[in-house]
Order: structure tokens, then sequence, then C-alpha cells
């Protein structure tokens, strides 16, 4: 299935590529600040990972770089690409909210496919992660917060080559080239990569391949990114932890995302339409070819989109956002469902002085089948000190039970038609500190659930798993930063974060609520030398009622000349036996030597 799927794609690819390149003026286009961004205001403390940090860091897959953050990375591989639930500030796995370019990609059928990118790391500009972020501003999920992910403009001639081979016969090949021709851009990566696997079925093979082009003309910009990802792997009880089936998966996803800008100096509009299709199979026991647990599932997301903004004297910047969306799946076990949706958003962002800035945001979602929701926040910025800042966020969030939540049955699982959307308030305190070489932030906050989703049996007898509403549930944590430059070649990263989640069992077992981080602690030592750079990472997790694990990874790069690297990267070095969920063995140590060349 992948050679042949994969060389169509790429025609396609090449010739709409040359078509729109072939009518083409001038570009000049820059990103904006990302602590208040021109599309929509956000005054969270915002961590963030940019091109520079992506390309040399100690990851051989693209959300795997998110483990430099603190955010809690539930793999099933340790290749994160291939399988990987996001949990921020002790959220589910389905409380992440996906983003790219600004535009919410979550999977209506489940959260399991959230990190299904059709994206290279050279793809990227930045990644930012945004705790506590409300649905208010990017619509449902965002319960623990969002990962925005910023693709890079086209902007210069580039050409890469990326080769690496490790343990466990582990292959990777990666080329990505960028061109500039009058007012266009466009650039196109492709990368494979495939091994045999640590374990008996957890072999896989990932193909993935993005086209961005941007073209700019007088008062608009013209975006455009498509991409495409198929992976086949083992799923040694990905789902069924413990239980010894030998499953098999296959994924696709086509992904489209077309934007514009028209602005001036005082109003800008942005209408964007995205497409997501994903195609899953999945088969529980693949020694048994003609078993009845093979499942087919399609879904799609259509979502068109129009934002207003402007810059007003008396109320500052002002923002309106109009969006309709459509989901829909068709699977052998679901069903064929959809539904559809329409949202409003208004946002205010108004700065008082040099000292304070002050955002707001109103939101209302009607779901099909749901009743009308409401959220907003409000968020405060204040610079108390010289060197200190204030920050102040409240804020009410909403998510969507998935399709596989509400028709999803098994032996062992069935979901609940009746279930409701989750609703969250989110409370908020931080400060930052920064003055010289030194940057310090510590931030309290507060998250009150109710209607919250699991999967829950009454008693451990029960047969199957059913999806439930719980009455209520309260998080509450702390997250801390450090950066510290040592010398002028040596720096230090670090996040901690602390979370006690209380959740009113009623009596129940819950097969999702305990599996968060009580303790997420990570921190990277880089040295960067003029032939090359070391970047040492050392991380503990420790979830409720489990033993913690502490790894080492190392990343080193030497540059043989200008534009040519040679890379070692090794997970995992101390050869830690730990389990990511429960009833899954994750990767002993991996090795990765590769060469990188640029131009």
């Amino acid at each position: 299935m992948l050679r042949i799927s994969r060389y169509g794609f790429f025609i396609i690819i090449i010739i709409l590529g040359y078509i729109e390149f072939s009518f083409s003026e001038e570009i000049s286009f820059e990103l904006d600040p990302i602590v208040v961004t021109k599309t929509k205001p956000y005054l969270l403390k915002t961590y963030t990972l940019d091109s520079y940090q992506i390309k040399d860091s100690f990851y051989g897959s693209l959300t795997g770089g998110l483990k430099n953050l603190p955010l809690d990375l539930q793999s099933r591989n340790l290749k994160a690409d291939i399988q990987t639930d996001f949990s921020l500030r002790g959220s589910s796995y389905q409380g992440v909210l996906i983003l790219i370019d600004g535009q919410r990609i979550n999977d209506p059928k489940s959260g399991h496919y959230n990190c299904d990118l059709a994206i290279t790391k050279e793809d990227i500009e930045r990644i930012e992660l945004i705790p506590g972020l409300g649905s208010s501003l990017f619509g449902p999920d965002a319960l623990g917060g969002a990962v925005n992910i910023i693709l890079k403009k086209p902007k210069e001639k580039s050409r890469i080559i990326e080769n690496s081979f490790g343990s466990y016969q582990t292959i990777r090949n990666l080329v990505s080239f960028s061109e500039k021709k009058d007012n266009l851009g466009i650039r196109f990566s492709l990368e494979e990569e495939e091994s045999a696997g640590f374990y008996f079925d957890t072999d896989f093979k990932r193909l993935v391949a993005n086209l961005k082009s941007s073209l700019d003309i007088p008062y608009k910009v013209l975006d455009l990114d498509l991409g495409y990802l198929e992976k086949e792997f083992g799923a040694y009880d990905f789902y069924t932890p413990a239980k010894g089936y030998p499953s098999k998966e296959w994924i696709r996803v086509y992904h489209l995302n077309i934007g514009s800008i028209l602005e001036n100096q005082t109003f800008w509009i942005k209408p964007n339409l995205l497409w997501r299709r994903h195609y899953d199979k999945f088969m529980l026991d693949k020694t048994f070819i003609k078993s009845t647990t093979l499942n087919h599932h399609r879904s799609d997301v259509y979502i068109p989109s129009i934002y207003f903004q402007k810059e007003t004297k008396g109320f500052g910047r002002l923002g309106l956002g109009i969006e309709y969306g459509f989901e829909e799946v068709n699977s052998t076990v679901l069903g064929k469902r959809s539904r559809g949706h329409k949202s409003i958003v208004i946002d205010n962002l108004k700065e008082f002085n040099l000292n304070s800035l002050l955002g707001a945001s109103l939101r209302i979602d009607d779901y099909e089948g749901f009743a009308e929701a409401y959220t907003g926040s409000l968020a405060l910025r204040y610079k108390i000190l010289e060197d200190w800042l204030m920050r102040i966020f409240l804020s009410r969030s909403i998510r969507l039970p998935t399709f596989h939540e509400l028709y999803y049955a098994d032996p062992t699982t069935v979901g609940n038609s009746g279930l409701s959307c989750e609703k969250a308030l989110n409370y908020e305190l931080g400060f930052d500190y920064e003055k010289d070489k030194f940057l310090f932030g510590l931030t309290l906050f507060l998250r009150k659930e109710k209607n919250l989703i699991d999967w829950v049996r009454l008693t451990p007898h029960q047969p199957r798993w059913q999806a439930e509403n719980i009455t209520k549930a309260n998080v509450f944590g702390l997250e801390n930063y450090l950066r510290l430059k040592i010398k002028q070649n040596l720096s230090l990263d670090s996040y901690y974060t602390y979370i006690d989640k209380w959740l009113d069992d009623a009596g129940c077992i819950y097969k999702y609520g305990p599996n968060y981080s009580r303790h997420l602690f990570n921190t990277y030592l880089n040295l960067d030398l003029s032939f090359g750079a070391q970047r040492i990472g050392f991380s503990y997790k420790k979830r409720p009622q489990r033993d913690g694990w502490f790894l080492i990874n190392l990343y080193s790069y030497y540059q043989i000349k200008k534009g040519f690297k040679l890379f070692l990267e090794i997970t995992n070095l101390l050869n830690v036996e730990y389990q990511e969920i429960e009833g899954i063995p994750q990767p002993p140590r991996w090795i990765q030597l590769g060469l990188r060349l640029e131009w």
C-alpha cells in the first residue's frame, strides 16, 4: 500500500507547485511576535521551540521535540510520531488542542489520532505550548491548553538532505528544498522512516510529504499548505495494555489549509479554509487475518472561517471571528455519523500603558446535538517591578465528546450516545522574572472540571468499560521554568510541573483518570562550540500510584565543514525499563547516527 499511494500523491504535489510557481511576483512577509499574536490575543505564559532548537535538538521525531517542554507525552512507541497522546496540566489525552498556524485539527473520532501530523521538522518555524488556554480563542478541546505549530514561510533558496540509521534496523531519510522566485515562495519536504522495532510487534514504517507555498501581492498574502502522511505499525497492546494482542494499524492523513491575509495599517482580514481527512485501519489480532476485529474508519473535518481585526484608539485591538465547521466519520464500528457547528468569537486587547495589558474574549459554539456553549477568558499582564511581571488569567473551556466516546462498542468497551460536553473553569496566577542572563517563572493554576468524560467500571468484574460523564474533578498545580546562561556557549533550560488531581469517583474505576504526571521534570544542558554542539537532557516523571523513572538523552553533532554535520543521538542512555502507559513497555537504549547536508 505504501508504494502505490505515495508516487501518485508526489506527482500531484509537484504539478501543483509548478502551476503556482509559474504565476509569481515578489514576496516579503515576516511572522509576528509570539506573546501577543496578530491573529488572536493570549497573554498567558507561552513556552516556545524555535526552528533552531527543533533542528538541533535530541529527538528523532517531530512530536518527540515537544518533550523539551512541560508537556506530558504518553507514547506507545519511542518514536513519538507513531502513536502518542498529549496531556497538559493533568488533562486527559482528549483535553489538549492541536493547532497548525492557529487552525484546530483535533480528530473528531478519537484524540489518539491528534499526533498524526502531515509535516516534517523542516517545515516548522516554531512550536508554541500554551498551558491553560481557554476554548474561547480557538474552539473546544483546550481544557489543559494548546499546542500551536507555526509553519515556515518559504523565504529563501535552500536544500537539505538528512540520513540516519540506528538501533533495531532503524533508517530515516529526509529531503527538503525551498525556492524563492519573484513574489512566490515554495517549499517541499519528504521524509520516510522504518524500523524493525525493539520488541515483538513494534515495527513501523512512516512516510510524510508537505508542500508549502506563499504568494505576496500588495495588501494581501496567500498561503497554501498541503500535507500527506502514511504509516503502518505494529501496535502490540497499544489500546489493550497487558492483554497480549499482536495488533496492526494503518494510517493515512490528507491535510489542506488555505489562508489569506488582507491588511492595511489599522484593519486586518483573514479568511481560511481547512480540510483534514484521516483514514485508520486497525486489526486487533493480526494472527487471524479473517478476524472480525478488523475495523476501518474515515473521518473528515471541514472548517471555513473568517477573522476581522481593527486597531482603535479607545478600545485597543478588536477582533471578530466567524466559523462554520462540519465533522463526519464513516466507520465499520461507529457507522456513518456527522455533526456541524457554527461559532462566533469576539476578542479584545487593550494596552493601558507600558506596564499593563488586558485581554478578553467571548465565544459561542452551536454544535448539532448539543446545547449552545458559551466560553470566555480574561487575562491581565502587569509589570509590578522593574524586572518582575505578573499574570492573571480566568477562562471557561469546553470539550465535545468524540464519535468514539459516543458510539463505539466492542467486547471490552462501549460508548454512550447520551454524553454531554465537558466544562471547565480555569484560574491562573503567574510571575516572571528576567534580568541579564537569568529567567525565572512560577505559575499556580486551578481547574474545576464538570461532566468530565472517562471510561469507567463500577466494579473490577464489570466486563466492559463504559463512557460516562463524571460529576466533577479539581486539578491544582504549579509550573516552574528556569533559563540560565552560564557562559557565552553554555546554557541551562529547566521545567518542573506538579499536579494534584481529585476525582469525584463515586466508587468508579477509571481507565484514564489517574494517567497524568504528578511530577514532570525536564532539564537540558546546552553546550555550543565552534565545531559542534552537545545537548544533554535529564527528565523525571512520576504518575500517581506508580514508581517514577529517570531518563538521560544525549544529542551531539560535529560540524565537518560549513553545511555538513555528523550527528549522534542516544535516547534512554541508562537503559531504564519504564512504561509511559501502564502495561506497554517503552524501548531500551536507542542509538541513532546520521549525516546532514544543508546548502
